[in-house]
């Protein structure tokens, strides 16, 4: 029997629907998470630079002004792939990441949460020498967290 137990509590319907889209999330999630890391350690033609010296940047915005100077002779596509790319990518993390659990439904515990993964990432691409460790792709990929934030908050607010 589907019945309602209150004013704005959900049905048995609305409950079973909700457990099969948080499993469709989970899903999608983790296919997602596996492709991030694909282009992160693998992807965009990476090659493990074994010996050498680690690469990073510790000074906030020093990889985007360089990206925005347009005299440096580096390509609209390198720059594209670099400023927009680091945000777009991780727009998806935003949006699911609360809806899986719960408790990342605040725009604070989201942010710590997801700078901790993000910087886990950067961590290991230096150490592995599949890239380096820039900080500006930290600030970029929260970037995309709170976008994906935002447009779950908003979505949430027109149901």
């Amino acid at each position: 029997m589907i019945s309602q137990r209150g004013p704005g509590k959900p049905t048995k319907k609305h409950v079973g629907n909700s457990k099969w889209l948080l499993g469709l999330t989970w899903v999608v999630f983790t296919m997602y998470s596996a492709a991030v890391i694909y282009w992160m350690f693998i992807g965009f033609g990476r090659h493990i630079h074994t010996g050498g010296t680690l690469h990073y940047n510790l000074v906030p915005l020093r990889t985007v002004r360089l990206f925005l100077n347009f005299g440096n002779g580096v390509s609209l596509m390198d720059r594209s792939v670099n400023l927009i790319g680091n945000v777009v990518v991780f727009i998806p993390f935003g949006f699911m990441l609360p809806l899986i659990q719960v408790s990342l439904f605040s725009w604070l515990r989201l942010t710590f949460r997801a700078a901790y993964i993000v910087l886990l990432l950067e961590i290991l691409q230096m150490l592995l020498q599949v890239g380096s460790f820039d900080i500006d792709d930290l600030l970029l990929n929260l970037i995309g967290v709170w976008i994906g934030y935002g447009l779950l908050r908003l979505t949430s607010k027109m149901n």
